[in-house]
């Protein structure tokens, strides 16, 4: 049986690790994906927050999961709300991987030319004609 894989990343946040999310929501979220047919699951922590990889025999059987009241709730309350949470098929993490992935230099217009500083040009000021002169002047009252 081939699973599909699903991954949601929590981030910590300035006030709140995900370590400490997982366990006020993680029973809930392992309960609701088992009861919606989930195969296997499993958590890892991270220096960076948690990893939570669930496999399901068809996507629509996450998106079930997903669409689930509780589970909203859950990912609602990530420490951090802009940032802090990533939903992706596939395993998420290392995924395995030994070798970490170095992306090749990207071309066209992700490639943008790095910025030159101009060069610097010096001016020397002459005198001025009229010579300036502050006889005369009164101050405002």
């Amino acid at each position: 049986m081939e699973l599909r894989w699903w991954s949601i990343e929590v981030f910590d946040g300035p006030r709140q690790s995900a370590a400490r999310w997982q366990d006020s929501y993680g029973n809930a979220l392992v309960e609701a994906a088992v009861t919606h047919g989930a195969y296997d699951w499993a958590w890892h922590r991270h220096t960076w927050g948690v990893l939570f990889e669930i496999g399901f025999r068809t996507d629509e059987q996450f998106t079930g999961f997903r669409d689930l009241a509780g589970v909203r709730a859950a990912l609602d309350a990530v420490p951090d709300p802009v940032n802090g949470l990533l939903i992706y098929p596939g395993r998420g993490g290392s995924s395995g991987r030994v070798q970490p992935r170095r992306p090749l230099p990207k071309s066209g217009a992700g490639a943008a030319a790095l910025p030159v500083e101009p060069s610097r040009t010096e001016l020397r000021l002459g005198p001025t004609s009229p010579p300036v002169t502050t006889g005369g002047v009164r101050r405002a009252r």
